[in-house]
């Protein structure tokens, strides 16, 4: 389960402008060895990238789920992928 994966996730909800970006790329950076995104969507969403361990994306991925977040999630949707590379480190945009 520790392979190398690309988790890009969509989260919907209260979850812009109340620091949730911020907070992902803390909690990214807690679990560690992950590298991507966290970014706001003009649809309202926010949009997660991330890439490293399967295990630890799917750290990541009930983190956003669990409802311990900023604002209001109502929804998490995810699709899974091979990683591309290209980041460094854990970005806000």
């Amino acid at each position: 389960m520790n392979d190398a994966a690309r988790l890009t996730a969509w989260v919907r909800g209260r979850v812009q402008g109340v620091g949730f970006r911020w907070f992902t790329r803390a909690n990214a950076l807690e679990i560690g060895g992950l590298t991507g995104f966290a970014s706001n969507l003009d649809d309202g969403r926010v949009q997660v990238v991330a890439e490293g361990s399967r295990e630890n994306c799917h750290r990541l991925l009930e983190w956003l789920r669990t409802g311990d977040t900023p604002g209001r999630v109502d929804g998490v949707t995810e699709i899974w992928d091979t990683p591309r590379g290209g980041y460094d480190g854990f970005e806000i945009r």
